[in-house]
């Protein structure tokens, strides 16, 4: 990763952490934060039990390819990619890697 790009990693750290914070856990469901900076990997995921039923599911998931930053996997209602712009990382620069090439294409983000 470039140094202009370096900042990325703390970024996507922080607003995975504001949404952390904001879902807060409770005494059955546990939200965990999963960091992999050298792979350039970052999950939050939820686990634990409610109502008898299990809940285990990646709400985010955004890894860092090629000095973009590709949203594997957006479980938000407003979508995490407006949330990292606000932070200063460029729209050319987000791929929406949930949808095929021919939908990112006609996106207002990286198509790859």
């Amino acid at each position: 990763m470039d140094s202009l790009n370096s900042n990325y990693p703390d970024i996507i750290e922080k607003v995975l952490q504001d949404y952390a914070d904001f879902l807060g856990n409770d005494e059955n469901v546990k939200i965990e934060l999963v960091f992999d900076r050298e792979r350039d990997r970052y999950l939050l995921v939820e686990a634990g039990w409610q109502n008898g039923y299990r809940i285990y599911g990646t709400l985010l998931h955004i890894d860092i390819i090629d000095n973009k930053l590709w949203i594997q996997h957006d479980g938000t209602e407003e979508g995490i990619a407006l949330d990292l712009v606000a932070q200063g990382i460029p729209k050319e620069k987000v791929v929406l890697g949930f949808r095929d090439f021919e939908q990112r294409k006609l996106s207002e983000f990286a198509a790859s």
